[in-house]
């Protein structure tokens, strides 16, 4: 972000046109105050607005999420919360505009609506959490099966993504104030930054490594999850019940292995790939 050159001054800084902005990051003035300085400028911050889920004409849940990527938002909620088995089972995503914030109308097969209508589940979500409103412990903690997927990554690819993640979150670079999920793939290539549940590749955080991103992870059968920051107790303990490669504090120059260590290979640098 560019600050105003003159330390005392109040004038403005241009951030630069809002629409040059990553979707989900607006323009706003904001008053810095550092090392004795003041200055006035327009910076990027995130947007935040609440997302309805309605599942057959019926409502289901509101979530706290940055205004973009609907359908991506929509299919990875239905997925990990095991509201459908298949990405081929959300037959139509639309997005409808609501007064106080969004709502997007999804069609999927009578029988998995009929599973919602068993659980009687209505969570109002926040910022990272999805279990608010959970009427029981056992639903908020569910036990996915083992993940099948025995898969192994090399440890340069894992090197190799988490050098690319930062150059790939716009709207973090821009605003500070977001986490990503990443999907690479078996040679550390970075396919998809938001969400993806494709085989063949590992899942990478930014965010701290809580019991539900490894609950997600382990649903949709991603066996390898890596995470920037530290994993919580539970967490670990469902990585290993999972069947899931747990990685926390992934670094440049290093990382800490909480479960499943054999699915990651030490290489010499330039013999990627995935072995069996």
């Amino acid at each position: 972000m560019k600050h105003s050159p003159s330390p005392n001054s109040l004038s403005l800084a241009p951030l630069g046109a809002e629409g040059l902005l990553p979707a989900g990051a607006v323009a706003r003035e904001v008053e810095r105050h550092r090392a004795g300085a003041v200055a006035r400028v327009r910076d990027a911050v995130a947007e935040e607005i609440p997302v309805a889920l309605v599942y057959n004409g019926r409502p289901h849940a509101v979530m706290m999420a940055t205004p973009a990527d609907y359908e991506d938002f929509a299919l990875g909620f239905s997925l990990s919360e095991a509201i459908i088995d298949q990405p081929v089972q959300c037959e139509k995503v639309e997005k409808v505009e609501a007064l106080a914030g969004v709502e997007l109308h999804l069609a999927i097969p009578a029988s998995k609506a009929a599973l919602i209508e068993q659980r009687a589940r209505e969570l109002t979500g926040r910022s990272g959490c999805g279990l608010c409103g959970t009427p029981t412990l056992d639903a908020a903690v569910r036990h996915p099966p083992p993940v099948a997927d025995s898969a192994t990554i090399n440890e340069d690819a894992l090197q190799c993504a988490l050098a690319a993640l930062t150059a790939r979150q716009t709207l973090s670079a821009a605003t500070g104030a977001v986490h990503a999920a990443a999907w690479a793939n078996s040679d550390g290539e970075i396919v998809l930054l938001r969400e993806d549940v494709a085989r063949g590749g590992f899942a990478i955080i930014t965010s701290r490594a809580s019991f539900e991103m490894v609950m997600k992870a382990a649903t949709v059968g991603i066996g390898f999850l890596a995470a920037i920051s530290a994993p919580t107790a539970l967490a670990i303990a469902l990585a290993r019940e999972s069947n899931v490669t747990l990685i926390g504090f992934a670094r440049a120059d290093g990382y800490a292995i909480y479960a499943h260590a054999q699915r990651l290979r030490r290489v010499e640098p330039g013999a990627r790939g995935i072995a069996s």
